[in-house]
């Protein structure tokens, strides 16, 4: 090889190719990073609580005992939940000796009695010690198991009794749950006639006793193939009533799509069906108007499809909305009359003249649904501009009639 050049090439290829093939790869025993053991974090969800801390223990394992100690860095990061308000932030490093397999990395949870969404955190693990990583961080979710929703006091309240009349019935919601012996809940999705999106349930997330409010509360989240979820509660069979005055004090949840209704319907609606049994919405809003409300009544013949209806609205003053502060949704009901009132100001009412010949149905008994829709043919549906959850407060349901 007369070429001085190529000869010191040819040299430093055979000198590479010699140091590369004496490095040990990972079967012949020699040191490499594979052959470390795995370490793995669990996922952990688990209930607030209610005493003073909630501890969430994260399993911290490896694939295998190792000969030396293992250790690793830690710390909580915050995701929708907030450190010092839902959990408290913890930093350090957790060993795990020789010859062993696990640790655990304790976050204490900070407990209230408010009810809130479920909440998240995590927690990150860097600068592996004789091991890698199989996953670096565990998730904490903080179930929420709490059903106090502070509620202003603010609004119109009307008198617990009225000269010449009994309360007959009433529910002031100040119990732990609804009294079996006067509610049912309505369940399931299926557009319940008009296109709406909800799926009903019996859930405590969708309907609790909070304050002494009845709270309905509408969610968007997928349940059983819905994209929201809420309650609809009512009185069939158990207390229904013809005449006197019904007042319902409440809070109303607003937003594009969102479809609040404190209404009746006749008692006779499993055997005559509707618009016969007749329908009486007490009130209803749409949620993009969130200062006014709809009372309406529905008549029409048995077999119809579609209703007969007389109604009209009440609107607020000076861009004041229903979910600002309570307010009194009342009926006064006679023989052949209902008047429609909102704080005692009568706004709307039906008489026996208004059906046309139609047999009029409002001098039957009657039961009550509270419940709150999302999207429908009335209201349209949510967009982005709705938030969620959406709530209803019914502070008290009344029922009056003469002596």
């Amino acid at each position: 090889m007369k070429n001085p050049l190529i000869y010191f090439l040819f040299i430093f290829v055979v000198t590479l190719g010699t140091s590369c093939d004496d490095e040990p790869d990972v079967d012949d025993g020699g040191s490499n990073v594979e052959e470390l053991p795995l370490i793995n974090i669990s996922n952990l969800i688990l209930p607030e609580g209610n005493t003073a801390t909630t501890t969430f223990r994260f399993k911290v394992s490896t694939s295998e005992a190792s000969t030396k100690a293992v250790s690793v860095d830690y710390a909580t990061e915050e995701k929708t939940a907030g450190i010092g308000i839902d959990f408290e932030e913890a930093i350090g490093t957790l060993t795990i000796p020789a010859g062993e397999t696990e640790g655990f990395i304790e976050v204490s949870v900070v407990t209230d009695t408010l009810k809130e969404e479920d909440e998240e955190f995590e927690v990150k693990l860097s600068n592996p010690v004789n091991a890698q990583f199989l996953t670096s961080s565990g998730s904490g979710t903080i179930r929420n198991d709490d059903t106090f929703v502070f509620v202003p006091e603010d609004g119109y309240i009307t008198p617990e009794n009225y000269t010449g009349f009994n309360l007959v019935w009433g529910d002031e919601f100040d119990g732990n749950q609804l009294n079996p012996d006067d509610y049912t809940y309505e369940q399931g999705a299926g557009g319940w006639g008009n296109q709406e999106s909800q799926i009903y349930t019996n859930r405590s997330e969708n309907s609790y006793l909070s304050d002494g409010n009845l709270v309905i509360e509408a969610r968007e989240e997928n349940f059983n193939g819905s994209n929201y979820t809420s309650a609809r509660i009512i009185t069939q069979s158990k207390k229904i009533f013809a005449f006197g005055r019904i007042d319902i004090r409440a809070i109303l949840p607003e937003g594009q799509g969102i479809w609040p209704a404190l209404w009746m319907l006749g008692e006779d609606f499993g055997t005559i069906g509707w618009p016969a049994c007749g329908e009486l919405d007490i009130m209803e809003l749409l949620g993009h108007e969130p200062g006014t409300v709809h009372g309406t009544a529905h008549w029409g013949p048995q077999g119809q499809s579609f209703s007969t209806f007389k109604g009209n609205e009440y609107s607020l003053n000076g861009g004041e909305k229903f979910s600002d502060e309570y307010h009194v949704f009342s009926l006064i009901w006679e023989p052949n009359s209902v008047r429609w009132l909102v704080d005692d100001v009568q706004y709307h009412s039906i008489t026996t003249a208004d059906v046309n010949g139609t047999p009029y149905p409002f001098n039957d008994e009657f039961f009550f649904i509270f419940n709150i829709a999302v999207g429908g043919q009335w209201p349209g549906y949510p967009d982005a501009s709705t938030q969620f959850p959406q709530r209803m407060f019914i502070d008290y349901v009344r029922v009056f009639q003469e002596n």
